[in-house]
């Protein structure tokens, strides 16, 4: 079975996190959510959400790592030497990382370092803040081990192209027709 991990940090974008742990256990994923500084993390509008553990306490290998974004979330993120660690490692060994909105550029670019030459998505504005990479405007932009996606608006597809990059095309078209996913 497949696994995700969804990084949550205090002002995160609730549908950004949140329709991807749907959507991956509706597809048979194993999505489990780490909390940078507790267990319970509030989103930016004041949703309080339980996550699944703490991220000191995470320690098992996955295969994708899902960075929302969220202004403030993504800077706390960014913030987090635990985080950048955790996403440059992943990178490195093949691993998927998936973001969006304000997550590409500041978290992926800004604090990792890890866009460089790849094309990807982001919040409207925040490709400003990305140098060395080729921004597109696609609501989903999948590139190798990276997807990116642009905002809460997109929190869907961002989730259909983490379940087919994990668990193939055949699982994301039956899922996006169970939820009824416009695409």
């Amino acid at each position: 079975m497949k696994k995700a991990l969804v990084l949550l940090a205090e002002g995160f974008e609730e549908v950004e996190a949140l329709t991807p742990v749907d959507y991956l256990r509706r597809a048979g994923v194993e999505v489990k959510t780490a909390g940078l500084a507790g267990s319970i993390v509030e989103g930016g509008h004041g949703i309080l959400v339980r996550a699944d553990m703490e991220l000191s306490e995470f320690s098992e290998a996955v295969d994708c790592l899902i960075v929302p974004g969220g202004g403030k979330g993504a800077d706390n993120l960014a913030a987090s030497p635990a985080v950048v660690e955790l996403v440059r490692r992943h990178f490195a060994a093949g691993g998927l990382v998936a973001a969006i909105c304000a997550a590409p550029a500041v978290v992926l670019h800004e604090a990792c370092g890890i866009l460089a030459g790849r094309r990807f998505t982001g919040f409207p504005g925040t490709e400003t803040r990305v140098s060395g990479a080729e921004f597109r405007k696609d609501r989903v932009v999948v590139d190798g081990n990276l997807i990116t996606s642009r905002a809460a608006g997109c929190s869907g597809e961002f989730a259909y192209a983490i379940v087919e990059a994990l668990v193939g095309k055949a699982a994301a078209e039956e899922l996006a027709d169970r939820v009824l996913l416009a695409r």
